[in-house]
């Protein structure tokens, strides 16, 4: 396949996992790597199917190579990656994904009382790891790895346990930042350091080293 051609699932923003009827608990992430992809693969003349949190008013929404699933919760993230995740070439996966949700969702609004209130967590679904286990032959996946320490290390264990074909990684001054520095490593090559640049720089350069792993 021309790399023209392909079909980018991307997904971007932090989750939102509700307590009760108002509040939830999220991250910090502002979903601009993700937007940022999307936008560079349809300037690139790819299609792209973007699962996102976050606000995506800088897309030409009506770019007919462009669908924008909106979600809001872990679980509403892997039902949708689950959903159009067959249909890709390549999924990226640079959305920040709660890694634990409230066991119990209240249904209204909890009231403010003097004693202690402790809300019990479970674990969220695995997407990276599902998407693994679940890709076709000639399909990439590509995980993201914020690290705040021994940022190679834990990516590369991210990258290993999951089974991913390419890790990106990046520190936790990426966050909500216009520019960021970034590493690359593909599942079978070296690490790749790229220059601290504009995300939407960034984007363009990720995906060429994709293109240059999986597409040349």
């Amino acid at each position: 396949m021309k790399p023209s051609q392909l079909h980018f699932l991307i997904t971007a923003g932090g989750t939102r996992e509700y307590i009760d009827a108002v509040r939830f608990i999220s991250n910090a992430s502002s979903g601009k790597m993700g937007i940022a992809l999307a936008d560079a693969a349809l300037k690139a003349g790819h299609r792209v199917t973007l699962i996102t949190v976050a606000e995506n008013s800088k897309l030409k929404t009506q770019n007919s190579k462009l669908k924008v699933v909106q979600v809001i919760s872990a679980d509403e993230m892997f039902k949708a990656v689950r959903k159009y995740f067959s249909r890709c070439d390549c999924l990226i996966m640079a959305a920040a994904v709660a890694d634990y949700t409230p066991a119990r969702k209240s249904k209204v609004k909890i009231k403010k009382s003097k004693g202690e209130l402790i809300i019990k967590l479970k674990p969220t679904p695995d997407i990276l790891k599902w998407a693994t286990k679940n890709k076709k032959k000639d399909q990439v996946v590509v995980g993201f790895a914020l690290e705040d320490r021994n940022l190679r290390k834990n990516a590369e264990k991210k990258l290993k346990e999951k089974n991913l074909d390419m890790i990106i990684a990046n520190a936790p001054s990426a966050i909500g930042m216009e520019k960021s520095k970034m590493e690359i490593k593909p599942a079978n090559g070296k690490w790749i350091k790229l220059a601290d640049a504009p995300k939407t720089k960034s984007a363009e350069m990720i995906l060429e080293h994709i293109r240059r792993c999986f597409y040349s």
